[in-house]
């Protein structure tokens, strides 16, 4: 198969570089920056014509979506921006379906756990359950999924949550720092989720292509854990426990967006289709950090 990566240089982007390694399949990956070290194919999501083109020169049979704008609170505050976050999170997705359905290819498509939270709940939020975005990143993010599932194209939408690597910028980078070089530290308690090792993905992804089924599914780690509780591990795993690390309320920190209390993910779904094996999440922290300590 013939693969178009999207937002290649991001997170997720670069853990598919690392799966794709060695695979039979041939790779293109694109983004509109480049990143020194690996090669970078450029691609604006947002042109037709551009994505038309290149589909066509390459005989792409796939393409995965990793792109996305994910700056959460200032496209909340600045409506230039919330308009940017609509042009790359809804309409550059429709681009890519339809794409794929002028030439009868498959788009995996990235989506979030932030099409979720407004109604209280504190069960795992089912892949079929109804969107009920708090904000305009998530509201962004549920068009473009509506998008594509309008479009007639053969798509796999795969939402996630608490997303983080050894690349770029995440919650377990930032927590890695700060409790490196602060006495003390304040992290929320009463926001529940599980993370998601980015690597961990980018495999599910790749066991997906094998033989994808039209649905939207879910995949996180397993368990269940409070941004408090990932802090802990992050200093536990990482040996630096000087810090003093407590739990907050979500008041203590304002934000301009209200996020979403419970954000477990069911994944009954994407295991039972795919086969698809998820690691807790423990067992991954601990190999990120490893990977990151590795790397220096």
């Amino acid at each position: 198969m013939n693969i178009l990566v999207t937002g290649a240089n991001g997170q997720l982007g670069n853990e598919m570089r690392i799966v794709a390694k060695g695979l039979a399949h041939n790779f293109l990956f694109t983004d509109v920056s480049q990143q020194e070290g690996v090669e970078t194919t450029y691609l604006d999501i947002t042109n037709m014509d551009d994505i038309r083109k290149m589909v066509s020169e390459h005989n792409i049979d796939v393409i995965v979506n990793c792109a996305a704008w994910t700056n959460v609170d200032a496209c909340e505050t600045d409506p230039k921006l919330a308009a940017l976050a609509e042009k790359l999170n809804a309409e550059a997705p429709a681009n890519l379906a339809l794409a794929m359905k002028e030439v009868g290819g498959w788009l995996m498509h990235v989506s979030t756990d932030y099409v979720f939270g407004k109604e209280p709940y504190n069960v795992p939020c089912n892949p079929d359950q109804k969107g009920t975005p708090t904000g305009v990143y998530g509201t962004t993010k549920l068009h473009g999924e509506q998008n594509i599932k309008s479009s007639g194209c053969k798509y796999v939408i795969i939402r996630t949550a608490w997303l983080y690597s050894e690349f770029g910028k995440n919650f377990c980078k930032t927590m890695l720092a700060l409790t490196a070089s602060k006495p003390q530290l304040k992290v929320v308690f009463d926001q529940c989720g599980t993370p998601t090792y980015a690597l961990d993905l980018a495999n599910a992804i790749i066991k997906i292509l094998e033989k994808p089924v039209v649905g939207t599914y879910h995949f996180s780690n397993e368990g269940v854990c409070s941004w408090y509780d990932f802090t802990k591990m992050i200093q536990e795993y990482s040996g630096q426990t000087e810090c003093d690390v407590q739990p907050c309320h979500s008041d203590e920190f304002p934000s301009p967006v209200k996020r979403p209390a419970y954000s477990v993910l069911d994944k009954t779904s994407i295991k039972e289709t795919f086969g698809v094996k998820v690691p807790y999440w423990t067992d991954s922290l601990k190999q990120c950090l490893k990977n990151i300590e590795a790397w220096k």
